[in-house]
């Protein structure tokens, strides 16, 4: 499947490794003012050279987030800017998902206290977030890529910060262009804490090649 047509900029590994970095080194920025203790006048020092590496950055801009070609050709070009699952965004974990020959997509991560809701725990919100990428993966998997069309979760249990969690998603049916999925983020304690069925459309224009 190849991504829709359009002019976004096409990364080569190296472009995509350091953008990669850049943003790493974001991820460490953005946890360190949300639990810095320095005084009015350093944190906004700080934020003046913030503010200088900002302009740096944004005196050349693309129109949107770039992209980089699947190794094979046909699958679809990688969302580098995924706020999941991306590299280059500095809002994503990012949390990186295999797809099973049998069609399950599981990823191990941890999230750190830049994603809190309630008092060491994970943002529900988060979560939902998590589980519609993982389950829309788990979707596309099928043949029958879509955009999510409702999600449905159930928070069984708080979800834990800063230890290693395991999502895991797999379609259960494919009725022409819609495609059902159920997943689950599970503690390492192997209880799980939200669980989580969907439901994807593929749009009837939606541009496809191979599979």
């Amino acid at each position: 499947m190849t991504a829709m047509p359009d002019d976004r900029r096409r990364l080569d590994a190296a472009g995509a490794a350091a953008l990669a970095g850049l943003a790493a080194r974001v991820r460490e920025l953005t946890e360190a003012a949300v639990l810095t203790g320095v005084d009015a006048a350093e944190a906004a020092a700080v934020a003046a050279e913030v503010a200088a590496l900002t302009a740096r950055l944004g005196a050349e801009r693309d129109g949107a987030p770039p992209f980089a070609a699947s190794p094979d050709g046909v699958r679809m070009d990688r969302q580098l800017a995924n706020p999941v699952t991306g590299p280059l965004n500095p809002l994503a974990p990012p949390i990186e998902l295999e797809v099973t020959s049998d069609g399950i997509v599981r990823g191990e991560f941890t999230l750190g206290p830049v994603y809190e809701g309630p008092p060491s725990y994970v943002h529900g919100g988060v979560s939902a977030m998590v589980l519609d990428q993982v389950l829309g993966m788990a979707a596309a998997a099928t043949g029958t890529p879509g955009m999510t069309a409702s999600l449905e979760l159930r928070y069984r249990r708080p979800t834990p910060l800063g230890v290693p969690l395991l999502a895991e998603a797999k379609a259960s049916r494919v009725e022409g262009r819609k495609v059902f999925a159920s997943g689950t983020i599970a503690a390492p304690d192997g209880r799980v804490t939200v669980e989580a069925t969907a439901l994807f459309v593929m749009p009837q224009r939606f541009v496809t090649s191979q599979y």
